[in-house]
């Protein structure tokens, strides 16, 4: 039995002392970390930006020229004035 509990003793041991280790690897590491995260995520936006881009904008940007032909005569100015007053 003093076996069994020597044994539950040094797991245990092994669990705190990684768990430690680990969290102080992380502590030390967190800039490092964060600077690598960024670049991903900068990289990632940046790629699903770059490839987004292209569909809206076929999609906004009306074609020019068509079948639509070209107004002929004046162009209707709707009332408003086309000469600037003199003071």
């Amino acid at each position: 039995m003093q076996t069994f509990f020597r044994a539950i003793s040094l797991a245990s041991f092994v669990m705190s002392a990684s768990i430690i280790s680990g969290g102080a690897y992380i502590y030390f590491q967190r800039e490092a970390i964060l600077e690598n995260v960024k670049a991903q995520v900068t990289a990632h936006a940046t790629e699903a930006i770059t490839n987004a881009l292209p569909q809206l904008l076929d999609g906004a940007v009306p074609e020019v020229g068509g079948d639509l032909p070209l107004p002929e005569g004046e162009v209707p100015t709707g009332g408003v004035p086309t000469t600037l007053p003199a003071f």
